[in-house]
């Protein structure tokens, strides 16, 4: 085939939002037309809607491995971190006023720590090694009697790299402390089971498996006790105000399904073709080509790359068609790194070459033949 020449877009950015499965828009359809009851209603209009709810109630808690209890359904993976880290803060203030996280966080962990700073808050931002990866010691070395929450992300979203959640959940339990993990890149593609990873809150993102964007989840084990995000009524069992939102609840809980069914076939695939396109690349600019996050411990769908000398932006740009990311930023003139390679330590000549692959349901290896034909057309030309 000719590599150079693309029948339609190439879509490789699926850490930034993945497209809705056709299964889940199935599921939403009804809700769209038929079943437009109030959930808390107690007449037949609302029984259905409140039947759809907590199936979708059902189906997350399923992936994780819960009780449906233990799911309240939000907008987002941003109301899921800030609803955990802000209401742990509030409820638990009496104790403690101290919270762990790491500088490779999310903006949505990172940003509600330092407004809780504002409010007294004491926040310690732990560093990571050269794969993005924070060290459990570090944890354990910088817990106080004042330490009320540690909040570490499960899976990086530029760099894939998975963080030893279940043994920092095995220090914190030991200290009775919560932890708090922001799972929003890595549900649906890696194992997300709340026991295993010893958590007792877990933020889910709806748009990173296949769901609509603007729905998300927050689970909160049993006996954790929350000061509510959003005041109001009592729905949610009295932990999130506002009537719910069954169209995407139900979208949510149908992507979570389909995580469940075939995800160790799934991670497969994905681990299968990133590799296969690593590998391509890796023969196209040898030793001017960086792995950014760690070679094993990252998500299977999830390829960052430095091509040394050169910057990402302009290498994204010779591929046509292609959508992805770069791992830095520029603001009024000047490139910066992204705060997350910065973190790991890369250098600028490193740093501002990242770019990052993120594969999903629809990736095909034609696609990524294409790929890189066109790096090898157009990308190898530009003077590093």
């Amino acid at each position: 085939m000719n590599h150079t020449t693309m029948a339609r877009p190439i879509y490789l950015d699926y850490n930034a939002s993945t497209p809705i499965a056709p299964e889940v828009a199935d599921a939403m359809r009804p809700f769209l037309s038929e079943h437009y009851g109030n959930p808390s209603s107690q007449h037949w209009a609302g029984a259905p809607a409140k039947l759809a709810v907590e199936k979708a109630r059902n189906q997350v808690a399923a992936l994780l491995g819960c009780a449906p209890q233990e799911i309240i359904f939000t907008s987002g993976g941003t109301e899921a971190n800030n609803h955990a880290i802000k209401g742990a803060f509030f409820s638990l203030r009496q104790k403690g006023n101290h919270i762990i996280t790491t500088q490779v966080e999310h903006p949505a962990v990172l940003q509600p720590c330092g407004f809780l700073k504002t409010l007294g808050a004491e926040v310690t931002c732990l560093p990571v090694d050269g794969t993005g990866a924070v060290n459990p010691d570090d944890i354990r070395k910088a817990l106080t009697p004042r330490t009320i929450l540690v909040s570490v992300m499960h899976a990086n979203n530029e760099v894939g790299t998975i963080q030893p959640i279940a043994e920092i959940g095995r220090i914190t339990r030991e200290q009775g402390v919560l932890l708090h993990t922001d799972a929003a890149q890595s549900v649906g593609k890696i194992p997300t089971k709340v026991a295993e990873l010893g958590v007792d809150l877990l933020s889910v993102a709806g748009h990173k498996l296949y769901a609509p964007k603007g729905v998300g989840a927050l689970y909160i084990r049993q006996g954790v006790q929350l000061e509510p995000l959003m005041h109001g009524a009592g729905h949610e069992a009295g932990r999130r105000a506002g009537t719910e939102n069954i169209l995407l609840d139900v979208a949510l809980g149908m992507a979570c399904e389909l995580a469940e069914a075939d995800l160790e076939s799934r991670r497969a695939r994905l681990a299968k073709l990133r590799d296969y396109f690593h590998a391509g690349i890796k023969d196209l600019f040898g030793p001017a080509l960086h792995l950014n996050g760690h070679p094993t411990k990252r998500l299977p769908n999830t390829l960052n790359v430095s091509f040394a000398g050169r910057i990402g932006s302009e290498v994204l740009e010779t591929l046509d068609g292609v959508a992805a990311s770069t791992g830095s930023a520029c603001h009024s003139g000047r490139r910066e790194l992204s705060p997350v390679l910065q973190a790991m330590g890369a250098s600028e000549n490193i740093g501002l070459g990242a770019v990052r692959f993120s594969l999903g349901r629809w990736t095909t290896i034609e696609e990524l033949d294409c790929v890189l034909g066109l790096l090898r057309s157009h990308v190898l030309k530009l003077q590093p």
